[in-house]
């Protein structure tokens, strides 16, 4: 009786009253986003809020327990966000090195460190809405991300410049799911960039839960993605591959990424088997 008369004394008083939360949920050592802002001090600004926010951090979290635990996939948190976001802003960066202009610029007349902000935050919440549902989890990503990019945003643009960049950020978040259909340049960057998070380290959760099947061992093949400067084009995407299956994941995804994002003329690929024999990856299938 003592205990609950002191808790609705608290409650009154506006006090906070202490209570045990699930392990899952306790802040973990944070994950920091690490990207190259280079002289860019607006990105910065953003990036070192994104890294300081309990309530991302804590989403991440959530993201993960659903993508991981629940479903078996490969984490979507912020080692994910990390490398889509770095991928992303490489390819923005080496289009614009051969004078390839983001649709912001075009439309807007912003500059290409606005263009940055665009991609980078895009990349670092697209996935907000796994932490609901894996289906249709780019239409829940936006209304959870539209009142944080405002808060992120908060005394860095004015209203007006800040309305666009939220409109741009969310079209970009949108366009990422299967037949997005990017407008922007920006989207059509981060929707690649999201099918290039497929490297060995990244698909082993599925497959090493057993999960044997042309979509688990396709995505095992995947040894190294690299993004370099290209020659014909402005980028270059070089795959290395330990096991042919691995074709079945460039052609399945990212190709449907790449098609229709507005990049297909500015990007090549290489893909090649590494070492001169194929490596094994199951002894034994079994229908």
């Amino acid at each position: 009786m003592q205990d609950k008369k002191k808790t609705d004394k608290e409650a009154k008083s506006g006090t906070t009253v202490n209570t045990n939360i699930s392990d899952i949920l306790k802040m973990q050592e944070r994950f920091l986003i690490r990207i190259p802002a280079r002289r860019n001090p607006k990105l910065k600004k953003i990036i070192d809020r994104v890294n300081a926010d309990d309530e991302l951090h804590t989403l991440w979290q959530v993201i993960n327990n659903n993508a991981v635990k629940r479903l078996g996939m490969s984490d979507h948190g912020p080692v994910h966000v990390q490398i889509v976001t770095n991928i992303a802003l490489k390819f923005l960066r080496l289009l614009a090195d051969r004078g390839v202009q983001p649709t912001s610029i075009v439309d807007y007349n912003l500059a290409i460190e606005d263009a940055e902000v665009i991609v980078a935050l895009a990349a670092v919440l697209h996935d907000m809405g796994m932490s609901i549902h894996r289906a249709d989890h780019e239409l829940y990503s936006l209304f959870l991300a539209a009142p944080k990019i405002k808060e992120l945003l908060d005394g860095i643009y004015e209203v007006p410049m800040r309305t666009i960049l939220i409109s741009e950020i969310l079209h970009t978040i949108i366009a990422h799911r299967s037949k997005g259909k990017p407008l922007t340049l920006e989207a059509g960057i981060v929707r690649v960039a999201d099918a290039l998070d497929m490297e060995e380290g990244r698909s082993r959760i599925p497959f090493q839960a057993g999960k044997i099947n042309i979509h688990s061992v396709s995505a095992a093949s995947i040894e190294k993605i690299s993004i370099e400067k290209g020659e014909d084009k402005p980028i270059r995407i070089v795959v290395k591959m330990s096991n042919s299956a691995g074709i079945f994941q460039l052609d399945e995804l990212l190709k449907n990424k790449l098609e229709g994002s507005g990049l297909e003329i500015y990007v090549d690929i290489d893909a090649s088997i590494k070492g001169e024999t194929e490596k094994k990856l199951i002894h034994t299938f079994r229908i």
